[in-house]
């Protein structure tokens, strides 16, 4: 049987096992199938593999433990017996994090080799990574990200990413893992985003998903990532899918132009500016799917925004720069004025212009 055949079963097993740690610690009982199952793992493991060391002490001490819990007698066992069996719990924990450890490397390896083959076998690399990413969001853990390190699995996701032969599905998940470790590790991961092709790529799918993904990373990562955004050119390919006959990708546009106009610096908002973005919000607007919100209460805007996604998308964007982070104070007073004068050169009717305007004066954003 082949190593890739293998993994799949061993990894069934380890999970089984891994559900009988849940049952003692919920259960305490020291004589049970979950305890038997614990037992009959000892024998088999491998005494040369460093990893499995510390599962083979934590099996060791269990079996000790079992032994005497199930053959103490009389009042010294009654009055010790509540201790032994938190120990036991506890012991029960610390086995499951090893085995959880197996499963990683398990799992992870055979991540590893499909992503060198990505065509090979498209159904079954996206329920990986998919696992690998619900993996990774639970959570930090030291021995998962010196794996992922080790592995290379960040540059192996970017190759992906950047791989037009590569089905569009896997490409995506590999954007959403990429999310997914930014998350996990934002100290480690960041640089790697930052300095290699990720954006450029998620940019170029110009998918829905993928733009989920650049919105996330825009929100994790946030003015630096907008920086590298703007200096490599890529404002006006998002700015491109505004354009889009796909209603939802042009939802997504506009939710990433308005994450950099929340944290872009004046350069990213002053490049949007000049590929003609406030004219376009104008357009979107004055569209069947835009609107105003200027007479709504605060509590119905969600709810006309899930029916018309551009409803007042001028004065949102004035307030994505009003209230961001990006932008200095005397910066936000100075582009207030080149919207409005925007507005009114874009605008059909005095009418439009003037409640464009008042939006963006007054706000209609809650």
């Amino acid at each position: 049987m082949e190593e890739s055949e293998k993994t799949p079963q061993i990894v069934q097993v380890l999970e089984a096992l891994k559900q009988a740690t849940h049952d003692i610690q919920r259960h305490h009982t020291s004589d049970s199938p979950a305890v038997k199952a614990l037992l009959e793992l000892q024998p088999i493991l491998s005494s040369s593999d460093p990893n499995l060391c510390a599962l083979s002490e934590h099996l060791n001490h269990l079996k000790t433990l079992i032994h005497s819990l199930n053959n103490s007698k009389g009042l010294r066992s009654f009055l010790t017996r509540p201790l032994s069996t938190h120990s036991l719990s506890r012991l029960a924990a610390s086995i499951e994090y090893e085995i959880q450890g197996w499963i990683d490397r398990e799992t992870l390896l055979a991540l590893s080799t499909s992503l060198r083959n990505p065509n090979e076998n498209i159904n079954e690399l996206v329920a990986m990574l998919t696992q690998f990413r619900d993996r990774v969001s639970q959570g930090f853990n030291r021995e998962l990200q010196d794996l992922v390190l080790k592995l290379k699995l960040f540059s192996s996701l970017e190759t992906i990413l950047l791989d037009e032969k590569c089905a569009d599905r896997v490409r995506e998940q590999a954007g959403l893992a990429v999310a997914a470790l930014i998350g996990f590790n934002k100290d480690v991961f960041v640089g790697q985003v930052l300095m290699g092709p990720t954006v450029r790529a998620l940019v170029s799918m110009g998918s829905v998903l993928s733009l989920e993904v650049l919105c996330s990373l825009i929100r994790s990562i946030r003015s630096p990532l907008v920086d590298e955004i703007e200096s490599n050119g890529e404002i006006p390919r998002v700015m491109a899918l505004l354009n889009s006959a796909d209603l939802q990708l042009q939802v997504l546009a506009l939710k990433c132009v308005m994450e950099i106009g929340y944290f872009g610096r004046k350069e990213a908002v002053e490049a949007m500016v000049k590929e003609g973005l406030l004219e376009k919000l104008v357009e979107l607007q004055r569209s069947e799917n835009g609107g105003d919100l200027i007479e709504i209460g605060k509590e119905r805007v969600s709810a006309v925004l899930e029916r018309h996604p551009f409803a007042s998308c001028v004065a949102r964007f004035a307030v994505q720069l009003e209230v961001g982070e990006g932008l200095r104070q005397r910066e936000k007073r100075a582009f207030k004025p080149e919207i409005l004068v925007r507005v009114r050169k874009a605008s059909v009717s005095d009418a439009e212009a003037a409640t464009i305007a008042a939006e963006v004066l007054w706000g209609s954003s809650p």
